[in-house]
């Protein structure tokens, strides 16, 4: 199956699992994940029937540096802004909400949405590559971990199309529990 068609049919099965599945033990389960790991974090702001980390978000920006993503362009790699609950936010060029005026953040972990995934920590995202790309540039600095965060019914029932330049995932979370990857 080419990836056009399987985005088509994951996203499909994402917003089957949007209107019927409990958010909440995948929140716990992320949650746990994040109280496991030091520095700032990257979440994202939920857009189409992504799940939505905004309560875990919410909860930490009170203990630790929290950050959302900023796109600029189709092929650029993310940066990263700073976000509390109190931030003002405004629509980016994709009509994402981000923070408006906040400070650079540069995160060592990054919660990141997806239309898919696999055993292999591999992910299948919209296909302009901006978290290959931002994964790539900060694990060249150092140590950087990426957490998936979708429903089980993203779940890819065989091995994701992969590119030389796909970042892998180091775990998955979703409402069935955290998934170490395996590559």
């Amino acid at each position: 199956m080419d990836k056009k068609a399987l985005r088509k049919e994951m996203a499909t099965r994402r917003a089957e699992a949007a209107e019927t599945v409990d958010q909440a033990p995948a929140r716990a389960a992320l949650a746990a994940v994040i109280a496991d790991t030091e520095g700032p974090v990257s979440f994202f702001w939920p857009i189409r029937t992504e799940i939505d980390p905004r309560s875990v978000m919410e909860a930490f920006s009170t203990q630790r540096v929290v950050c959302l993503p900023l796109t600029h362009g189709r092929e650029a790699p993310l940066t990263f802004l700073r976000w509390t609950a109190d931030t003002p936010m405004v629509e980016d060029g994709f009509g994402v909400p981000v923070p408006d005026g906040s400070e650079d953040v540069v995160p060592t972990t990054l919660v990141v949405p997806m239309l898919a995934f696999d055993a292999r920590g591999h992910r299948l995202g919209y296909g302009a590559g901006h978290y290959d790309r931002t994964l790539a540039r900060l694990r060249a600095n150092g140590p950087v971990t990426a957490v998936g965060f979708a429903f089980e019914a993203q779940r890819a029932d065989m091995d994701l199309p992969i590119e030389p330049t796909d970042q892998p995932l180091d775990m998955l979370v979703t409402e069935a529990g955290v998934f170490r990857t395996k590559e």
